[in-house]
């Protein structure tokens, strides 16, 4: 239990230092936020459900969004999350992030900021694609090829 927990603290400050070395194009409504490659990892471990949940929420603390974002992102992770999760065995894991952040967050964007819908939502959808696709699931196949040897934290 006590590594699980380790585990879930190592992805969320991850989460957390990626976005904020890369703060530039990690947020707002055309965004680049890399570390999204992590909301993957419940595909092969549960406690990255609440690591990613943890790492958004204190990233969007900083983030200067304001509460909407703090919660309404972190709940859209923790959902997209336990998504992945729920379907890790299948290639709808990588999806969950891609599409509920690409119109669930753009929605509140949108209302936020009176920015138009659906270019917040496809900017935001491709974005989340090209990191989930390019970071992400490259990022899957190679911990589960060397899983047995670099997963000291069983």
């Amino acid at each position: 239990m006590t590594k699980k927990i380790a585990r879930a603290g190592i992805i969320a400050a991850l989460y957390i230092v990626i976005t904020f070395l890369l703060q530039a194009i990690s947020f707002g409504p055309i965004q680049l936020r890399v570390a999204e490659a992590l909301t993957v990892l419940p595909i092969l471990y549960f406690e990255a459900v609440p690591g990613i949940f943890a790492g958004v929420l204190i990233a969007n603390i900083f983030g200067g969004l304001g509460l909407v974002d703090i919660g309404l992102g972190s709940l859209i992770s923790l959902l997209a999350a336990f998504l992945t999760y729920l379907f890790r065995r299948n290639f709808l894991a990588y999806l969950s992030p891609i599409v509920l952040n690409g119109f669930l967050v753009s929605a509140y964007l949108h209302l936020l900021f009176d920015l138009p819908y659906w270019e917040v939502a496809i900017s935001i959808t491709i974005s989340q694609a090209i990191v989930i696709l390019g970071l992400g699931y490259p990022l899957i196949r190679y911990l589960k090829r060397v899983k047995g040897e670099i997963d000291f934290l069983r």
